[in-house]
């Protein structure tokens, strides 16, 4: 299938209020520009450098988030345009996302990465963390946290995904019960985006079932 067929394909069997990301890293310009044509706007990068030079390259209505780990010295390069930061894991990043911001004369768009699933290899605050960064956060003028991010351990195990991607949910939930600016809840991926659906997601990020399998070089 083409990239635009897989696009319509997914677009088709979402709910109206979940936003589609199309995770473009490693993808070529003109794979991105065929999505672009179907109607996304929407993109996804995990590499400072890739992303940057891509919103230097294609059209400048597309919206661009940062999806990957991002390390404090690399805001500087995408503070000027990037329009979602979705991994925000220390107070540290906070800081320095403020500062650039400030700088830009922005306030940019952060969502605090929980960590729900099992593997030692993946980031992410505990849920009291994700509270304090929250509170902390609400002194930073140039940054606005709109909600929280989660991946989900990378099994097949359909129960496990359910109970990962719930105990998000349910905090997110009752989060925004206090905090009503808190809207975003960015859970699934290519292999679980449904059941991320299911348990409440409000954004998803979709790489390979759009763009085909990534070319790891």
């Amino acid at each position: 299938m083409s990239i635009t067929n897989n696009l319509n394909k997914i677009k088709s069997e979402l709910p109206k209020e979940v936003t589609l990301v199309a995770v473009s890293k490693t993808k070529p310009n003109e794979a991105i520009l065929e999505a672009y044509d179907g109607g996304q706007r929407i993109f996804g990068e995990n590499k400072v450098q890739e992303l940057t030079q891509k919103h230097e390259d294609l059209p400048k209505d597309i919206e661009w988030h940062i999806i990957g780990h991002l390390q404090s010295n690399k805001v500087k390069y995408i503070a000027p345009f990037v329009k979602l930061i979705h991994a925000v894991d220390s107070f540290k990043l906070l800081l320095e996302i403020n500062k650039q911001g400030q700088k830009n004369g922005r306030i940019i768009d952060c969502l605090l990465q929980v960590k729900i699933a099992q593997e030692e290899s993946k980031f992410g605050l505990d849920f009291d963390e994700a509270e304090f960064l929250f509170t902390e956060a609400r002194n930073l003028a140039s940054l606005n946290i709109v909600g929280f991010m989660g991946m989900a351990t990378f099994t097949d195990n359909k129960d496990q995904l359910k109970n990962e991607f719930k105990s998000l949910n349910n905090f997110f939930e009752q989060f925004r019960t206090q905090h009503p600016q808190i809207t975003t809840l960015s859970m699934g991926m290519s292999g679980d985006y449904h059941t991320a659906i299911e348990q409440g997601s409000t954004m998803i990020r979709v790489g390979s079932a759009i763009f085909g399998e990534r070319n790891y070089i």
